[in-house]
């Protein structure tokens, strides 16, 4: 078996189905509680169709078993464990849902262990994609229904519009599913609602494209992000293997630390357990600076003469900041027809045939929107990048192109966030390192399609508007939509419980 190398709800009922609606305080309300240390194990399971669940379950709950044995507290289970992730066209049978239920609860009871497992939900008459929680001895806590519906999942399944942690012996977890990781607010709403830890059920799934090493970038970046910007541990469980010959899972399970490190990860192809130890709770990180669009702003950004911004821009940056510099790389950039020269520091003359945006008056808490070559730009500093929601209000009003001044673009954990962002806004971004050392330039899929290096001093790339503009990542699965989700659902919580963070 597989170890580790360490030692919202979004839709909340009882047991009898009925909504609990019961205010949840924030953990900064509360009186101090010592952080303390939980063992937790995450089982990864071989996917199956749904018509083999009943064939598959002995393993699955042996495994369960195995991981409540080896001590662990807190045990996840991946999504659509029960009895599947493709439901298809039937209606599921609640006589397996309840099944399942009863021997998960009896594992939770016999060990002591809290239980979280994937799987289809009934509540009047209403099917949900749900991370259900059971308590050690063996009682229904409550689940989480799915927000962001990813493709198919609207087929057989009704979105989550709550958000809310549980209360659990472990301690209050913020419990989401899958997609639902894509959306940074969704986590930092439970998160100042009080979550100690986030934990997911997930069906990453993979396109292929490597057999070798399966991708997926929540798996391979979101998941630690998510746990540093945050301050809180985040805990995914997912499959490994196919279902249904047509949908493909990454694997790659993961218990990840407060600072975004991982604890334990399961391999791509693997089924087993994975455990290890997390610390809960230590006061979450708060954040105090984002970017927004003001009235006028907004009315400027619509009036800018009568022309739409331009379709296609060719942009160059540099990490450079003495005016001298930057002067002669601006001149290097018109003769590669750029449109945009974005800088960390000052032009010693200015440059009629190309604009220029820089950051040399961005302190860390900046942000503020410029006109630059017909567009809107995003100027921001590191804190409000480390912001989940620090870029959300401008992208929801159509900004696509943020520029960032940070101390070290060349750290690891810069470039994660990065990509990051740029994959879950679908917008550009710009990062410039305020040491002159480095800069790079993220798309809209969270890819690196250009940096300095060395004495690579001015880069390039073209900024497509359609691209940023294609914000379907997946049949019926808008990431606008989905942040206007979650901040309407966010207001509703705020109305309720003013955050106490941020």
């Amino acid at each position: 078996r597989c170890r580790g190398r360490g030692g919202g709800r979004l839709q909340h009922t009882r047991s009898d189905g009925a909504r609990n609606n019961k205010p949840v305080e924030s953990l900064h309300t509360e009186s101090f509680v010592p952080p303390r240390k939980i063992p937790v194990a995450c089982v990864q399971a071989r996917a199956a169709d749904r018509y083999d669940f009943q064939t598959r379950w002995p393993a699955i709950l042996a495994l369960t078993e195995e991981a409540a044995r080896g001590g662990a507290r807190l045990i996840v289970l991946p999504e659509g464990t029960v009895p599947a992730y493709v439901l298809g066209e039937e209606p599921v049978d609640a006589s397996e849902l309840e099944g399942a239920a009863r021997d998960l609860a009896h594992v939770a009871a016999s060990h002591g262990a809290t239980i979280v497992y994937g799987g289809a939900r009934v509540v009047d008459g209403h099917t949900f994609n749900a991370a259900n929680a059971l308590g050690p001895d063996g009682s229904d806590l409550g689940f989480a229904a799915k927000q962001f519906l990813w493709h198919f999942d609207r087929r057989w399944f009704g979105a989550g519009t709550t958000l809310d942690p549980i209360d659990t012996p472990v301690g209050r977890v913020g419990l989401l599913v899958c997609a639902d990781g894509r959306i940074p607010t969704i986590a930092r709403t439970l998160v100042e609602r009080g979550a100690e830890v986030l934990v997911m059920p997930t069906a990453w799934v993979t396109s292929g494209r490597d057999p070798a090493a399966l991708e997926n970038i929540q798996a391979d970046l979101m998941a630690c992000v998510r746990a540093r910007e945050n301050g809180v541990p985040f805990v995914a469980a997912n499959k490994c293997g196919v279902e249904l010959q047509s949908v493909a899972y990454c694997g790659k399970s993961a218990i990840v630390a407060a600072d975004g490190a991982f604890v334990a990860r399961a391999p791509q192809e693997a089924e087993c357990v994975i455990s290890g130890e997390i610390e809960i709770g230590a006061p979450p990180r708060s954040h105090s600076s984002a970017l927004s669009v003001d009235v006028e702003t907004r009315r400027r950004m619509r009036s800018f003469g009568s022309s739409m911004p331009p379709r296609y821009l060719r942009i160059a940056f540099t990490p450079a900041r003495e005016p001298a510099d930057v002067a002669r790389f601006a001149k290097l950039a018109v003769q590669s027809d750029a449109d945009l020269l974005v800088t960390p520091g000052k032009a010693a003359e200015h440059f009629e045939e190309l604009g220029l945006v820089s950051l040399s008056s961005i302190e860390p808490t900046s942000a503020r929107i410029m006109r630059a070559a017909g567009t809107s730009v995003g100027l921001v500093g590191e804190r409000v990048l480390e912001n989940p929601e620090g870029l959300v209000s401008a992208r929801l009003d159509l900004v696509d192109l943020f520029v960032a001044l940070v101390e070290d673009a060349s750290a690891t954990e810069t470039v994660a966030l990065a990509r990051t962002r740029g994959a879950e806004l679908r917008a550009y971004l710009i990062v410039c390192g305020r040491d002159g050392a480095r800069a790079f330039a993220v798309d809209p899929d969270g890819a690196v399609v250009a940096g300095t290096y060395g004495d690579y001093r001015l880069a390039g790339f073209g900024y497509d508007r359609d691209r940023a503009a294609a914000t379907t990542v997946a049949p019926y699965t808008d990431v606008l939509r989905g942040l206007a989700s979650a901040a309407e659902i966010r207001g509703r919580v705020r109305k309720k419980a003013p955050a106490q963070v941020g």
